[in-house]
């Protein structure tokens, strides 16, 4: 069995100095496997992997390690989810030799970790939008309000109002027949006089 395995090791070790790259396609297979993994575990699980990532690049930072490390942070849930660290970490390798498997992964991780720091930045927007908004629509009901209390104070006013013009009307109304009381008694007694 052993044997059977440092064949098959070994045939995969020549076939990578077979193809050009076939080192770092290996690699590029092992993080985007250890990434995947990393993102179905659990919690402590996830912290154990991003901190011994951390380490290995803390030790030896070369490409490899920065890329280990930058899928983690790329694919793990918050609070381990870091796209500004991830872009800070492969930008350097992205703009190298775009032919590599190691160059290709980190552009396209550089791609989406500024994709997603775009959409968090335009969802921070909305929700300030959103927010302001709210801030508005209170304003206008508490303003509606208001209108609503001038509106039912005017309607009272008015009320008064034509009670009051009521009132004299039916003032008026007696004052006028008395006036015309007063009037018909004077013209009786200028007949009776004549």
């Amino acid at each position: 069995m052993r044997v059977a395995t440092a064949l098959c090791s070994a045939l995969v070790s020549g076939c990578a100095l077979l193809q050009p790259d076939g080192g770092e396609t290996l690699q590029v297979r092992e993080i985007v496997g250890a990434a995947a993994s990393g993102a179905r575990a659990s919690a402590e699980e996830q912290g154990r992997q991003l901190a011994h990532a951390q380490q290995m690049y803390a030790a030896v930072p070369d490409d490899a390690n920065r890329l280990r490390l930058a899928a983690l942070l790329s694919t793990l849930p918050l609070p381990w989810r870091d796209d500004a660290r991830v872009v800070t970490l492969l930008e350097p390798l992205a703009s190298r030799r775009q032919g590599s498997p190691l160059t290709q992964l980190a552009s396209l991780m550089v791609a989406s970790a500024a994709d997603r720091q775009r959409l968090a930045r335009e969802l921070r927007a909305a929700e300030r939008r959103e927010g302001a908004a709210e801030e508005r629509a209170v304003l206008l009901r508490q303003q509606l309000q208001a209108a609503e209390e001038r509106a039912a104070l005017l309607r009272q006013q008015l009320q008064a109002a034509e009670e009051r013009a009521g009132t004299l009307r039916q003032q008026l109304d007696a004052l006028k027949s008395i006036e015309r009381g007063i009037l018909e008694r004077e013209e009786r007694r200028r007949k009776i006089n004549r």
